[in-house]
Formats: structure tokens, sequence, C-alpha cells
């Protein structure tokens, strides 16, 4: 489906929902550019996900989106259970304009919802020659190295470091082995998961992409203690507190799914899902220009590393997403059979042409 369809009816759901057609705009934006650069998982897959939690009252589509508490350089915003989509925006852009002043700036947020691609909204510091962060906490999906119990999400980190000639720095990656979305593309295309992703609800090892679903759990970045899971442990949860317990958000198994198989917690410790995102000013440590042209000079010695095979050049983050960007722009965006289903549904509900 053309990149334009696809916009212009996710905007339309999101419209149908209550959202005004600036928030519509932005949620959508957020959604289809994770399909453009082939993060297929949390693309318009998750569009039925957010009318599902809209339908159950747990988003706010006029929502209030305030700051509570701040310093100089600091904040805290409550997203009045607004879309992640929406919230994340708003602040990181209250982070940005922190550093314009203090050099850096930082900001937690609670009493949001999932907000989608990481990367998108580090990638907001950019164009103003910032080093951008994102990182969120999300569904209770996976254990701690050791553990059978299910305490923490996938808890994705994002940073952006822009460049001079050459494309900025895009990191962002899940702490855990895999995100719940690829499972869930497994799972639509009926293949079992690679070794090391998942475990039984007693612990043991499993290729059942269903596993999450049936008591299980998805493991940390690493694996294994062996393989260094206690690591991705580590990052996971400097993602949880700086998300959620720093905002007054709910963390750890208290974090409020996006997934429909598990409940609501009925004993929160705070409110709603958290982020926390940081700006920081290249100027307030080096002249901006000096640095960029030292990122050129860092990207494009890493980029031509002498690879171990002919055929596969060393991979710079944020390449890959760029190039199927280019690709998809100009061809068809492709969607799963089940993907597709999900969108007919939503267009024979809200009467919306698909």
């Amino acid at each position: 489906m053309k990149h334009q369809q696809l916009t212009q009816f996710c905007e339309a759901v999101f419209i149908k929902m209550g959202c005004s057609e600036k928030d519509a705009k932005l949620a959508t934006e957020v959604l289809t550019i994770a399909d453009l650069r082939g993060i297929d998982s949390h693309g318009v897959a998750r569009l039925s996900g957010y009318v599902r939690l809209w339908k159950a009252g747990r988003i706010n589509t006029t929502p209030n989106i305030k700051i509570v508490h701040e310093s100089p350089s600091t904040a805290v915003i409550d997203a009045d259970a607004a879309l992640g989509l929406v919230a994340a925006p708003f602040a990181m852009k209250v982070a940005i304009e922190k550093a314009l002043i203090c050099g850096t700036g930082w900001v937690s947020v609670r009493n949001s919802n999932h907000f989608g691609i990481a990367g998108i909204h580090a990638e907001m510091a950019l164009e103003h020659d910032m080093i951008g962060m994102a990182m969120t906490n999300a569904s209770p999906l996976v254990a701690p190295t050791f553990s059978k119990e299910r305490l923490l999400g996938t808890n994705p980190i994002a940073v952006a470091i822009p460049a001079d000639k050459e494309p900025p720095f895009i990191g962002d990656f899940a702490t855990t082995t895999a995100a719940n979305g690829k499972l869930e593309i497994l799972q639509r295309e009926s293949k079992n998961a690679p070794t090391g992703w998942v475990q039984t609800k007693s612990g043991e090892e499993s290729n059942d992409p269903h596993e999450v679903k049936n008591g299980g759990a998805l493991l940390p970045l690493g694996s294994d203690r062996e393989h260094g899971s206690h690591k991705g442990f580590i990052l996971g949860s400097i993602v949880d507190i700086f998300s959620a317990v720093l905002s007054g958000a709910n963390y750890g198994p208290w974090a409020p799914p996006f997934v429909s198989f598990l409940p609501l917690s009925d004993d929160p410790v705070g409110l709603g899902l958290g982020h926390f995102f940081g700006a920081m000013r290249i100027d307030a440590f080096r002249p901006a220009e000096e640095f960029k042209s030292h990122m050129d000079n860092w990207l494009s010695r890493f980029r031509n590393a002498t690879p171990i095979n002919e055929n596969q050049p060393v991979v710079i983050p944020g390449d890959p997403e760029r190039q199927l960007s280019q690709e998809r722009l100009n061809t068809d965006i492709p969607l799963n059979d089940l993907v597709l289903k999900d969108l007919q549904s939503l267009a024979e509900e809200f009467k919306i042409e698909l």
C-alpha cells in the first residue's frame, strides 16, 4: 500500500477517535515512519491496539498535557492519559527548549501510553545541533536474569547524534534480545522464534513465538547469563527507573500493558506509562561545526571498517532504516495479511475507505 494511502487512513481513524487534526497528523507521522523504516512491529500494525485502549478508556484523545514540576534544565510532564505518540513530541520539545537555555534539557513523563518508535523522538534534537535521547518503559513481558517472573518491559533506548555531510547516527534498540513486536510478526507468519528470544513460564528455553501469551517471558538483551543477559537486565532497569520511578509513572510489573492478553494492575504505584527524554546542545561541549566534522570522520571510518565477509559491510546505526525509507516511499509499504485484515475491520467500524 502507498505511504500516502496509509497516512490518510490513519489520520481518519485518529480523528474518529476524537483527536484534533493536529494530533491525528502527529500520531500518524510517528506510526507510518516506523513502517517506512521497516520497523513493521511499531507501525500501522499497532493502530488497532491504540483503538482498543481508547475504547477501554485508557487513552484520552483531548488531553491537557502540562508541566507539573520543573527547574531551569529539567521538567516532569503529566500527559493526562494522552496517546504517547502525541505526548512524546511535546516532551521532547520541552527538553530542547530547556537545552537552548541551559545547554542540556531533561524531561520525564508520567500518565502516558505507548509512544511508537523511540528514534523519531530523539531525532527532533538534530535540527538544533543537539544530541537527542528518548526512552520508555513498556508492558511487563520480560524476566530479569535468573527469574521466571515478568517484571520489565522491552524498554527501548534511542540516541540521535548529528553529523555534517554524513547522515546522523541514529541508535534505536530494545533492551531485550527482541521486541515483542518481532514475536507478533513471527506469529502472523507462522514462524518459530530464534533460540534466546523467549523462555517458558517455568524458565526453560523455547522457540514458540506464542510463549509469552502462554505465561512465558521475553529475555533481556544477551538471552542468558553466559551471554550477558545481566547487562540487558541492567539497561532495561535504568530505562524503567528514569522513565517511571523518576516521573511518578507505574514501573516494573505495574506498568500498564499495551498487549491485550495482560490485565491492568489493580494496585497501581503511579500514573500511566512513563518516558524519559534528553537534549544536549553540542556547543555546550565544543563548537558544533568542529564536532560534526569529527562525527563525519567517525562515521566514515566505521562504515569503511574491513568486513569479515565482503558481501556484508559494516552497518552504521540508522543506515538500513534510511535506505528502506527511500525504497518504500517510491514503491509500496508491504502489509501482512493479518495487519491488512485489522485495518479493514477498522475501516468498516469507522466507515472509512481503505
